[in-house]
């Protein structure tokens, strides 16, 4: 793996993990607002619905407690104390008592209605924002309404049936509880915001030290091939030389030529090693200069018409004119002969090659595309055809020649450009294309 895509496997990792965080703190943040709604809109109810059971008036408590021992209720705000008290108070399960707190800070005001559906009592006493006629206008839009129970701006209404006859509507300021849920939206907003930020800087601290030997590995790994592959040419070389003074000297035979279509094969193999490296480098865009696409490709696949004829295959050029690209003229030249190079050795017998060139204006794209037959491709995993020294079955056939690398140095130098090569295979017919 080169450099590059180790990087690139960072940043995958680092937005792979950032999108994860966000969406994990979003769920918990979510299910809490959830909850707590749900808690305070219950509370909320049990409160009006206290109010409701007591016709729109709102008793003192301490007149409650004085009641129930008058007639012989021993309950008494000790309860207040015990564990299930508390756990009922914290999920909002109604009580039975309410503190005389809850007579003060209730904010309300209450309507009641004759069978007849007339206006019997305004009770507007526990709120000083809202006057009788508007308090009956609020009363009578919201019996309107097709929930009995529900919200109305920052109020929360019921409307519910008299045990003495009639009904009533209850709407309680609840202004306090909705302020604090957004508070509750606007804090989880501002902590995941903030969670996010924390977590990239950490993410990407600690993914760029835990790549750092990768990088390393693939450094080592890039000099080892350069380094080999001087050092292997040099016995090639004294291997080629002494084959071929045997052969001046009388000695040729099958041995001789074997031995020299050897170490032809080995050459190439590490110039190509050589190509692969140098491929997955870096270099310098300054260097970069406007090259005539249209030229580079129509001269290079121009140059193996004279290997398609005698393949006894045929080539089509679809060439577009003027095409202009800021790059360099050998990488382009490369592409182009790795691609028609490989068409041409993979193309069906008496079948066809196309290289077409074209430029899409609106999203500044320039495609190069190289297509061959091929009828026996149904159902082969083309992802792999840029591993290296991959090769499918046909080539194992001694009539081709190559090393199974030629596909990788290409995809190589398309990401320096970062551009994309992409192969697909249809109704026989094979095409590799590369995107800048």
């Amino acid at each position: 793996m080169s450099e590059k895509s180790i990087r690139a496997l960072k940043n995958k990792f680092i937005i792979t993990a950032m999108v994860s965080f966000f969406i994990v703190m979003s769920f918990i943040a979510g299910c809490i607002y959830v909850i707590n709604s749900l808690m305070t809109r219950g509370q909320i109810k049990d409160n009006i619905m206290y109010i409701v059971e007591n016709d729109g008036v709102l008793p003192m408590q301490y007149e409650s407690i004085e009641s129930d021992e008058a007639g012989g209720n021993n309950t008494t705000i000790d309860n207040n104390n015990d564990l299930v008290y508390q756990l009922e108070k914290l999920f909002g399960v109604d009580s039975d008592y309410k503190s005389d707190e809850f007579y003060y800070s209730t904010r309300y005001f209450a309507v009641t209605y004759t069978e007849d559906g007339d206006v019997e009592k305004v009770i507007t006493s526990h709120t000083a924002a809202v006057e009788a006629d508007q308090a009956v206008t609020y009363a009578n839009t919201v019996m309107k309404r097709w929930f009995k129970f529900g919200s109305y701006d920052d109020y929360y209404y019921m409307v519910a049936p008299r045990d003495a006859g009639g009904t009533i509507v209850v709407v309680l300021d609840c202004s306090t509880q909705v302020a604090i849920n957004r508070r509750l939206v606007l804090l989880a907003c501002i902590l995941i915001g903030f969670g996010m930020v924390i977590s990239a800087v950490v993410i990407k601290s600690w993914a760029g030290k835990i790549i750092q030997p990768e990088i390393k590995n693939a450094e080592l790994q890039k000099s080892f091939i350069t380094n080999a592959s001087h050092e292997l040419k040099t016995p090639l070389a004294v291997i080629k030389a002494n084959t071929e003074m045997l052969e001046i000297m009388g000695v040729e035979n099958e041995w001789t030529q074997s031995t020299m279509r050897q170490v032809d094969r080995l050459t190439g193999l590490i110039q190509n090693l050589v190509l692969v490296t140098r491929a997955s480098e870096k270099d310098s865009k300054e260097d970069r200069v406007e090259t005539d696409f249209s030229a580079i490709v129509t001269d290079t696949a121009k140059s193996f018409e004279a290997v398609a004829i005698s393949d006894e295959k045929t080539m089509e050029l679809s060439i577009a004119s003027d095409v202009k690209l800021l790059a360099h003229e050998g990488d382009i030249r490369q592409i182009t002969t790795l691609l028609i190079d490989n068409a041409i050795k993979y193309c069906d017998p008496k079948g066809k090659v196309t290289v077409g060139l074209g430029s899409d204006k609106k999203h500044k794209h320039i495609y190069l595309r190289v297509s061959n037959s091929y009828e026996s491709g149904a159902g082969i995993d083309y992802h792999r055809f840029f591993d290296r020294f991959y090769r499918g079955d046909e080539a194992h056939n001694i009539d081709k020649e190559g090393y199974g690398v030629g596909l990788s140095i290409a995809q190589g130098l398309m990401e320096r450009y970062h551009g994309d090569i992409k192969v697909n295979w249809r109704d026989g017919i094979i095409t590799f294309t590369c995107i800048f």
